[in-house]
């Protein structure tokens, strides 16, 4: 009777471990997407001043 006993809990043991691994890998694969998200809305950004400064600097040439 103790074996048996002694196996459900393990296996109840090892289900706690793989949920608490399993919230922590949710937890960094939000984290991730809001540091992806950030990044483009970075990029966007960057990329927009790139535009208006080649714009500026194409009507500073046609202005020569």
């Amino acid at each position: 009777m103790f074996w048996p006993m002694f196996a459900v809990a393990v296996g109840f043991l090892g289900l706690a471990v793989l949920a608490v691994l399993a919230v922590k890998v949710f937890v960094e694969a939000q984290r991730l997407g809001r540091q992806v998200t950030e990044s483009a809305r970075r990029i966007n950004r960057a990329a927009e001043d790139l535009e208006r400064a080649t714009e500026s600097a194409a009507r500073a040439v046609d202005a020569l």
